[in-house]
């Protein structure tokens, strides 16, 4: 075969530091735009972006020139160092040091695509670290 062909679909979950509710409805969108537009700059385009006040959630595609961590990392730093220097909360902004990254396949997108756009009516049954026990143990990761 003398072409490459990728196409590798990623659900990533992240956290506030201390899982602190910090993304409220007053800048959560100025936020998500932000990351959209840095994700799209390192050739990684978005099917959505969505969260709750002490996480979020993105899929996209991933650039097959860049590994999921250098993508993840860049967005974090990127996006906390936004927060702070446009001052949209009071306190210093971070996140936690982890992540979750999955692979999505093209049968699931629509599925996956639904329950980030609904997160808030999924945390009405479940809080955001019991949303991630349940990702971590659904994908086999980890002794939970």
């Amino acid at each position: 075969m003398s072409q490459s062909f990728t196409k590798l679909w990623i659900h990533v979950i992240w956290a506030t530091k201390n899982r602190q509710e910090l993304i409220d409805y007053s800048i959560d969108k100025k936020l998500y735009d932000f990351i959209h537009e840095e994700l799209i700059h390192l050739g990684c385009p978005v099917r959505i972006i969505n969260g709750m006040p002490d996480h979020g959630h993105v899929l996209f595609l991933q650039n097959p020139q860049k590994t999921i961590s250098d993508i993840v990392k860049q967005i974090k730093g990127s996006s906390s160092h936004f927060i702070n220097r446009e001052e949209l909360i009071l306190e210093k902004f971070a996140w936690q040091t982890g992540y979750a990254a999955f692979s999505v396949s093209e049968s699931q997108l629509d599925i996956v695509y639904h329950y980030i756009k609904n997160q808030k009516k999924h945390h009405l049954k479940k809080n955001g670290q019991d949303e991630f026990d349940e990702f971590v143990k659904l994908h086999g990761l980890g002794n939970k």
